[in-house]
């Protein structure tokens, strides 16, 4: 079998490296791929985006899979388009992609099926928004409508802070058009999960439970960002809070878009917060999280390609998957002043020792391979340039191991966070 990857991050990294794991796969192909990537996958020169040309290179390719790992040509309509030349693509269509591309849509969707979220309001004009925020409670969480890299959501402690983060938006149009129609709403209080499931349309099979880390510091200060590292398993989900969360979230959004004629085949992510009157969704995403998957993926033993088949196929129905019992931590390593504007390639010392390490797994994100003078290195060319990822046999040890492996690389400008996995130990009842 013959599987293509679509695009360049750790998490395409990590899907990658599993789907090569498979029985059942003989070449694996990466667009745009990264530098990490060279001797596991094929490098195809097309970026994600381009959906003409990834189209182009599957049907003379004769590609028997396609997994995409970002939004963008999920909710561009990539799978639409795939569908109808007879390839089969792993995703949601067009119009369930509106789940991540359209904040408002996912808001009314939630509201249709009784899916407990944050309340909201949704807003096209700018001088009615401002009205709202002068009389709305504080603090306020402000949504662009459409995608924004991760980086769309603010939350805003004062109407001061609303107001200037509204004409951001709005008028200085800071995310394009994405930021022309906002969602304000209420800010939950309690603590994030993230729970990613995987749907034939019908029946659903939830992947491990992960907790990202979204602020660029230490103590979850700063702004947001992509996400700077995951653990799995979360703690705080309970084997009674996730059925709660499959039966009041998961089963009944699977359910309202089939019942829109819009049956939802693919990853559907959830963003969760755990408040004191249970679980409520903050957000959803239509693919793998990133980091979540560097966290999520070397802990499954199943065959991956298995799962993705059976979704395509309609085939989950009492489907289980395999799981190590061991905690996997992921640490994203960023370049300096991301997630605002930093500087490419720098070099990166180090990677082979780390990758030479045992019980840990660095999957490259912003990175580029070069050539000079007949030696090859890795150079940095992204804002998160690396997820250096650590199995153990409790999250204290695989966060030792994590950082263990995070010590062994080096690039100039090198940032990462110092307390990914700080809440699971607490959650463990280990007092730092």
């Amino acid at each position: 079998m013959k599987v293509l990857v679509i695009g360049s991050g750790g998490r395409e990294h990590a899907l990658c490296w599993k789907i090569a794991q498979s029985p059942k796969v003989e070449t694996v192909f990466a667009a745009p791929g990264n530098g990490g990537l060279y001797g596991m996958a094929d490098i195809v020169d097309t970026e994600a985006d381009d959906i003409d040309g990834l189209l182009k290179f599957a049907l003379s390719e004769k590609i028997d899979l396609t997994v995409v790992g970002p939004e963008a040509p999920l909710v561009g309509g990539i799978v639409d388009v795939f569908s109808r030349h007879g390839l089969r693509i792993f995703g949601p269509d067009k119009r369930a992609s509106l789940l991540e591309g359209s904040k408002i849509f996912a808001k009314e969707m939630m509201r249709r099926c009784n899916v407990p979220t944050a309340d909201f309001s949704v807003f096209d004009d700018y001088k009615k928004a401002c009205g709202y925020l002068k009389s709305a409670d504080m603090p306020v969480v402000i949504k662009a409508d459409g995608l924004a890299a991760g980086k769309g959501v603010v939350i805003c402690r004062d109407v001061d802070e609303a107001l200037a983060n509204v004409r951001s938006f709005m008028v200085d149009k800071r995310f394009g058009a994405s930021g022309e129609k906002v969602v304000i709403e209420e800010c939950l209080e309690g603590e994030e999960a993230s729970i990613i499931v995987v749907s034939d349309g019908v029946n659903v099979v939830p992947l491990a439970s992960s907790q990202d880390h979204k602020r660029i510091f230490d103590e979850d200060k700063g702004p947001n960002t992509g996400g700077m590292g995951a653990y799995s398993p979360a703690p705080i989900i309970t084997s009674s809070l996730e059925q709660r969360i499959m039966k009041e979230i998961i089963m009944p959004m699977i359910k309202g878009m089939r019942q829109d004629n819009v049956p939802y085949k693919g990853v559907l992510y959830a963003g969760i917060m755990v408040t004191k009157d249970g679980p409520k969704v903050l957000e959803f995403n239509v693919r793998f999280g990133d980091p979540e998957t560097q966290a999520i993926l070397p802990r499954l033993k199943s065959d991956l390609v298995d799962i993705i088949e059976r979704s395509l196929d309609g085939d989950l129905k009492g489907f289980r998957l395999s799981w190590d019992k061991k905690s996997c931590v992921c640490v994203v390593v960023s370049s300096k002043g991301y997630p605002g504007s930093y500087e490419k390639g720098k070099i990166i010392k180090g990677l082979e020792k780390a990758k030479s390490m045992e019980d840990i797994v660095v999957f490259h994100a912003g990175t580029k391979k070069i050539s000079d003078g007949g030696k090859e290195g890795i150079v940095t060319s992204g804002g998160r340039v690396l997820g250096v990822t650590g199995l153990g046999e409790t999250i204290e040890l695989a966060i030792n191991k994590a950082y263990e492996g995070t010590s062994a690389i080096s690039f100039e400008g090198m940032h990462f966070r110092r307390d990914i996995g700080k809440r699971a130990l607490r959650h463990s009842g280990i007092i730092l």
